[in-house]
């Protein structure tokens, strides 16, 4: 990958933006909203929800402060990397729809079904705002 990477104002707001909201994502899952996101973890997952829990919110933090931080093809790297976390996590998503559990006022099947539209959303923020989009197209 090229190490000039060029973004736009949106594009670095926009990051800015997914990398705060990663990070506050992630703290959550330390601290106060631990129970609701252990709601998420599919019951084929070979660790303990909380575990599970705990790993991901220092993951986003990671990945959230990386997004704040890194620049050029590292940036791009962690969009990309971000993207593929997104779709590791969607079985969580789908989980919380088909056991109809209610976590994050998530209350209704119909909000937890429009929730699942949301996750290609954040991916092809990630791609978008770290200029791993353009780079891909690229290629």
């Amino acid at each position: 990958m090229q190490q000039n990477v060029h973004t736009t104002t949106l594009q670095n707001v926009a990051r800015g933006l997914l990398g705060t909201f990663m990070v506050a994502a992630g703290t959550g899952h330390l601290t106060f909203q631990r129970q609701e996101f252990q709601a998420q973890v599919p019951d084929f997952v070979p660790f303990s929800k909380d575990t599970t829990v705990l790993a991901s919110g220092v993951v986003e933090i990671g990945l959230g402060l990386a997004l704040l931080a890194l620049k050029g093809s590292n940036r791009v790297r962690i969009g990309i990397g971000l993207a593929v976390f997104y779709a590791a996590v969607f079985p969580g998503n789908v989980h919380q729809y088909t056991h109809h559990i209610s976590a994050f006022g998530l209350n209704t099947d119909a909000k937890r079904f429009g929730r699942l539209f949301f996750q290609p959303v954040l991916m092809g923020w990630a791609l978008w705002s770290t200029g791993a989009l353009a780079t891909l197209k690229r290629k």
